[in-house]
């Protein structure tokens, strides 16, 4: 498993635990091994280029995916063949705005959007309400019981 994470802004990023992370969500939803994935944290004008080219919408937003190998989920009995998974680009300052007005940390947040950027390189979207609950429900699980595995850890 190669996660790769490139922290390009000024903003302080632990990336061993975004390591941690994806691997902790690669595990749960049955990825091989050799699964590769890449997190970027960008600042602002970088993000607003990327959302203006890739989704042509104007400034900046908090994450976004691009996929490679459109692996998809496996199951307890059968992985995943091996590939690149794709690409994350977060923007922490974003982040930490949705942060504040949620009542959560940056940290948390940029966790969410991880988990939420590696579920959608999996294939799963929101764009209708059923595809919204499945994947915000499992997007909840996964940082919850990560987020609970670590607390778990250091005691």
């Amino acid at each position: 498993m190669t996660i790769e994470v490139n922290n390009e802004t000024t903003y302080r990023v632990d990336e061993t635990e975004f390591v941690e992370l994806a691997r902790y969500v690669f595990a749960a939803m049955h990825l091989h091994p050799s699964t590769e994935l890449s997190i970027v944290f960008v600042d602002e004008d970088a993000m607003t280029r990327l959302h203006v080219e890739w989704m042509d919408e104007p400034g900046p937003t908090d994450v976004l995916s691009f996929p490679m190998d459109e692996l998809r989920p496996g199951t307890e009995d059968d992985e995943t063949p091996e590939g690149m998974l794709g690409d994350i680009v977060l923007c922490p300052s974003v982040a930490a705005a949705q942060a504040a007005s949620n009542g959560h940390s940056a940290v948390e947040e940029m966790l969410l959007l991880t988990t939420h950027g590696i579920l959608h390189l999996l294939g799963y979207d929101h764009a209708e309400e059923e595809e919204r609950r499945v994947m915000f429900d499992l997007q909840r699980k996964l940082l919850l019981t990560f987020l609970a595995s670590r607390e778990t850890r250091s005691s």
